[in-house]
């Protein structure tokens, strides 16, 4: 007997992220969700995990006193992906925002915050893979406290959230809490948040009470269970720097079984999209910023930062080097220390191993950059480039007047002002004549003594 088997077609995924929320405890002009973690705003990072889990559209919900959240948003996914909350009343009337938004589809719907950065997409999936008509995302705390309490019958069916303050002793004791994030197709959701109503001290409606109105329909609700990190809101500068430790932790350690080498990994500090292949060495006290790829048998020395760039494999940077954006460090190429690069590309083998500023060009394979070498890029309103052939050999405390090309072989003499082109394999020098003055130094001197004898 043989059996047909057409494979189902996955339901089409949506996401309604909460981004409303004053944000007060953060005590700073910034809104809330746009403080960092990894380098990458909270709301980019909860839109990331959305997206990774399979959602094709996305809605944040926004605050009319936060604008530039909003615009923030318009600016990543465009203006049908910003739903208004005005007047803020609860946050099932925050989701209630996105309805309009999403009114033309019919697929399930995640519920999310902005201010959980470290929420990931096997969390997210793991909600709508449930099987349920509404699934909630629980948590077991280590110290409950204040959390809502999930209370589930005998067969694991959620049953209701109680909030701490209404909990008996027996809720109390319960540890799986609620962690504010859920999920249920567009079309039973909306119309449940319709029927919450707001008979409470505050006069809100609140999304946990769509639970109580999704088991008087007779629905399934069920839990799922995240762990207590995945799921650890940032309202406050406090838990913004938890966050952060949980986030460089778990990316240390990612990198490391990746065969990274780190001497002291605590004070190696990663970007949410830093790429550093295996075999690479990070010394301490690195710091990665946003779009950093490092390839295998590279060295990063200690004191360095990093931004923008590319490290090739066995090239070595540091210590106390600084890439800039648009720095591209060739194989086996060298940056020492006091060294800033910034939209170079360096060549294979190249050379600046101390005290330069190498900005705005390129350096080709094998060339030495001399001490105190300077690319002088901007003359107070445009950039320029400055262009380095293979081979050459940039003297020490050069100054290198962009837009200016020092041809493959070419050397400098050290201490030249270059401003027009070196031909290959040539000697530039641009110093004033040296003079000489027999016995100088030494009546310079005595009149200096009898000066102050006098006195």
């Amino acid at each position: 007997m043989s059996l047909s088997m057409e494979s189902p077609r996955m339901t089409q995924r949506a996401a309604v992220i909460m981004a409303a929320g004053q944000g007060t405890r953060m005590k700073s002009p910034l809104p809330k969700v746009l403080h960092r973690v990894g380098g990458r705003a909270m709301l980019d990072l909860a839109i990331d995990a959305a997206q990774a889990a399979g959602c094709s559209r996305v809605v944040v919900v926004c605050g009319t006193h936060s604008p530039a959240v909003a615009e923030h948003v318009r600016k990543r996914l465009g203006d049908s992906a910003v739903a208004i909350q005005d007047p803020p009343l609860g946050t099932a009337h925050a989701v209630l925002a996105a309805r309009e938004a999403l009114a033309d589809f019919e697929g399930d719907v995640l519920v999310s915050n902005a201010d959980c950065p470290l929420l990931g997409p096997d969390d997210i999936v793991s909600l709508f893979e449930a099987g349920a008509d509404l699934t909630v995302l629980g948590f077991e705390a280590t110290e409950p406290g204040l959390y809502g309490r999930l209370i589930r019958d005998s067969t694991g069916r959620l049953d209701r959230i109680v909030e701490a303050r209404d909990a008996t002793d027996e809720e109390k004791a319960e540890r799986v809490c609620y962690a504010g994030i859920m999920a249920a197709p567009a079309t039973k959701l909306f119309p449940w948040l319709a029927q919450v109503g707001n008979a409470n001290s505050k006069g809100e409606y609140y999304l946990t009470e769509v639970v109580a109105v999704a088991n008087r329909a007779g629905a399934n609700v069920a839990v799922r269970i995240a762990d207590e990190t995945a799921v650890m809101p940032a309202d406050n500068q406090t838990d913004l720097a938890a966050a952060e430790a949980v986030f460089q932790q778990d990316r240390r350690a990612a990198l490391m079984a990746q065969g990274v080498s780190m001497v002291a990994p605590q004070t190696v500090f990663l970007s949410w999209d830093t790429q550093v292949a295996g075999g690479a060495v990070l010394e301490p006290n690195i710091v990665f910023g946003p779009g950093v790829t490092v390839e295998g048998g590279a060295t990063i020395r200690a004191f360095t930062h990093l931004e923008g760039c590319v490290v090739r494999a066995g090239a070595i940077v540091g210590p106390y080097a600084r890439l800039r954006p648009g720095a591209d460090i060739g194989e086996e190429a060298h940056i020492g220390n006091f060294v800033e690069v910034k939209k170079v590309k360096v060549g294979k083998g190249a050379k600046a191993n101390h005290l330069a500023y190498l900005g705005d060009g390129s350096i080709g394979a094998k060339a030495n950059i001399g001490a105190g070498t300077i690319f002088c890029n901007y003359d107070g309103f445009d950039k320029f480039e400055t262009h380095v052939g293979e081979g050459a050999f940039v003297g020490s405390n050069s100054s290198l007047v962009a837009p200016v090309t020092v041809g493959a072989g070419a050397y400098t003499g050290s201490g030249s002002v270059i401003t027009k082109d070196v031909a290959p394999d040539a000697l530039a020098l641009e110093r004033g004549v040296q003079t000489e003055k027999p016995g100088w130094a030494a009546r310079f001197r005595a009149m200096k003594l009898a000066r102050k004898g006098a006195k």
